[in-house]
């Protein structure tokens, strides 16, 4: 790693601290530590890929450690869900380490338009509560959860967005609840994600620890924001608008 300036230690860190608060309440925040790597700090697309993968997983810890202090993280439900993300990550990376995740934009961009349709027809359904009754049927689990942990593993952009969205509209999980267990299956798979980019030399430790710091720092305090304030869920609502709607300017109109 090249020496850096004092402002750009402060620029990773304080980009961390956003991107995990966004990252914990929503999702996409990887769109602003992918730019951090290879726009400003010059990591080609699959190192910062992989880069990008250490400050996830720092910041997957300590939100899921503060769910799970809170009684908010309730994996009973979700084993099936969990083991189908995992063994989908590991397919997706195994896929990233080989070729470009350029090709996943374009079903990126289209997925997050499907999103932005849902988040505005059935707004009613993000700010209900966890029905505990409602169960999933295997026919669809099995191909929906191996296709969120295999774009996951692949590029992880995203995929807090399209994770929660099936948490709520599919499996019936609040949007607190939804944001729990999203940030702890990302968390999970990334363990071993990490792991596999580190073997094939896909990752610059010292960048990814510096992003980390910050990522921790903005996931730790959102976790518990997110806990604990009565109307969380409806904030949780709006930032999540606001974050799919940047994406969409961002993919669609911005030249």
């Amino acid at each position: 790693m090249e020496e850096l300036a004092g402002y750009q230690y402060v620029l990773i860190i304080g980009a961390g601290i956003l991107a995990g608060a966004i990252n914990t309440l929503a999702g996409n925040g990887s769109a602003i530590t992918l730019a951090i790597f290879t726009e400003m700090l010059g990591l080609p697309g699959n190192v910062a890929n992989g880069t990008n993968r250490i400050g996830a997983l720092f910041q997957c810890t300590a939100g899921s450690y503060v769910f799970f202090k809170n009684g908010m993280l309730n994996l009973s439900r979700a084993k099936l869900n969990l083991a189908l993300t995992c063994i989908g990550a590991l397919f997706g990376v195994g896929v990233a380490v080989w070729i470009s995740n350029e090709q996943f934009m374009v079903i990126y961009k289209y997925l997050m338009l499907g999103v932005f349709a849902i988040l505005l027809i059935r707004p009613k359904r993000w700010l209900a509560e966890t029905d505990e009754k409602a169960s999933i049927s295997p026919w669809l689990a099995v191909p929906l959860f191996l296709g969120l942990g295999f774009y996951g593993g692949f590029i992880q952009m995203g995929m807090g967005i399209f994770y929660l969205a099936a948490m709520v509209l599919i499996s019936r999980y609040s949007i607190i609840e939804g944001n729990a267990l999203k940030t702890f299956v990302v968390g999970l798979y990334t363990t071993f994600v990490l792991a596999i980019f580190h073997w094939k030399g896909l990752v610059d430790w010292d960048l990814g620890l510096i992003m980390a710091v910050g990522q921790s720092i903005g996931g730790y305090y959102t976790a518990s924001f997110a806990s604990k304030y009565p109307k969380a869920g409806s904030v949780a609502y709006v930032v999540l608008l606001i974050i799919v709607v940047i994406a969409l300017y961002s993919l669609f109109f911005r030249s």
